[in-house]
């Protein structure tokens, strides 16, 4: 496999810039002269739309910036690239952050893409949830899988540590998750159950479905919303814009408020984090890290809007705590804490409290 030394960044056919790997092991990046004039700032904190080379910090993201980073697969979707490495007698470990951008195709989070990429031969298969369930079943407890090819090519580019595939279901593109080592076989329920008590809390997700199966009570399925018209929309998640990886539980829900006003400039996009908050506190979600929460660009209106919420279900994180803090409480975080990050960012206590209460009470549903 060719080492490139450069890749070209896309958005939806447009160049937005080149990036280049420097002596240091860093990735830098400029903006393409072009994209100067037409284009936006694709991280606004990091790489402001200026003419300058943009160079990074090694950590967190071994001298990537983290937008891009946010294109590279995570969990899931990166043990299945090292298998197909593998599979390829290529060493995982020798392989650095830009090449791994060459990997991530078409269908890869977001709408930036790159150029040159590297491509695997890979063969067509029949779609079978139940198969493709089972195969990602095997790899997870370290097994050969005769379908590693097909779960690349629809997995490959995909974050989150439970396994999925990326797919099209009449003519629109969705992912459809399977369980993981630690998940009980019915999680795919679980999940479809909390995106309808969330929808229910008022808070904006994407079309949802429960997928089905002969082996258990379902998968759980999303449309993606970072696909629109046949268009991928923009799209960085926190971790990205902060320049903080998902693994540190550095946040706290009132940085996240004023990072969500700071970018939209939104009182609708605040009170969607404040239900979300809600929610993720009185749901028992805990793993709301840094990638968790995500922000796409509207090229229409030229401005940011919070993403539709995703990944709620029952979970817990490092010590049981969550990997966002309420107003400092991460363990037994309690409806004053939940209303002190609502009066800090400027919702009114009367309004803050109902909606808390209210959500407590849908909640409530779950734990039937």
């Amino acid at each position: 496999m060719e080492n490139y030394k450069y890749l070209k960044v896309f958005y939806n056919d447009k160049t937005v810039g080149t990036l280049a790997k420097t002596p240091d092991r860093l990735v830098a990046f400029e903006y393409d002269n072009e994209w100067l004039n037409i284009g936006f700032s694709i991280s606004p904190f990091s790489l402001p739309l200026q003419k300058k080379v943009f160079i990074p910090k090694y950590e967190p993201f071994k001298g990537l910036f983290g937008v891009f980073n946010d294109s590279l697969p995570d969990g899931w979707g990166r043990l299945i690239v090292d298998r197909l490495f593998l599979k390829n007698k290529i060493n995982p470990d020798e392989i650095d952050c830009l090449n791994r951008l060459a990997v991530v195709q078409e269908s890869g989070m977001g709408a930036l893409t790159y150029k040159p990429v590297h491509k695997f031969e890979t063969h067509e298969e029949e779609l079978n949830y139940d198969k493709l369930a089972q195969e990602c079943s095997k790899i997870l407890e370290s097994q050969n899988s005769d379908s590693l090819d097909e779960l690349f090519k629809l997995g490959g580019s995909s974050g989150g540590a439970r396994p999925k595939i990326l797919t099209k279901i009449n003519g629109e593109d969705w992912i459809i998750k399977f369980p993981s080592s630690q998940d009980s076989k019915n999680i795919g329920e679980q999940e479809y159950r909390y995106s309808l008590i969330a929808k229910d809390c008022g808070i904006k997700m994407s079309e949802t479905k429960l997928f089905d199966s002969k082996i258990c009570s379902g998968y759980f399925g999303t449309k993606r919303f970072d696909r629109k018209d046949g268009k991928k929309l923009h799209m960085v998640s926190v971790s990205g814009l902060l320049e903080t990886s998902h693994h540190l539980p550095n946040l706290d829900y009132n940085i996240l408020m004023k990072l969500t006003l700071e970018l939209t400039k939104n009182y609708q996009d605040i009170e969607q984090l404040y239900r979300l908050m809600c929610f993720n506190v009185f749901a028992h979600n805990r793993d709301d890290h840094s990638k968790n929460f995500s922000f796409l660009f509207n090229a229409n209106k030229k401005e940011w809007e919070l993403a539709p919420a995703y990944d709620l279900t029952y979970s817990s994180s490092l010590n049981g705590e969550h990997a966002t803090t309420i107003n400092g409480e991460g363990k037994n975080p309690a409806l004053e804490d939940i209303l002190i990050v609502a009066k800090n960012i400027g919702i009114k206590e009367k309004q803050a409290k109902d909606i808390a209460l209210n959500i407590k009470d849908k909640c409530l549903k779950l734990f039937d």
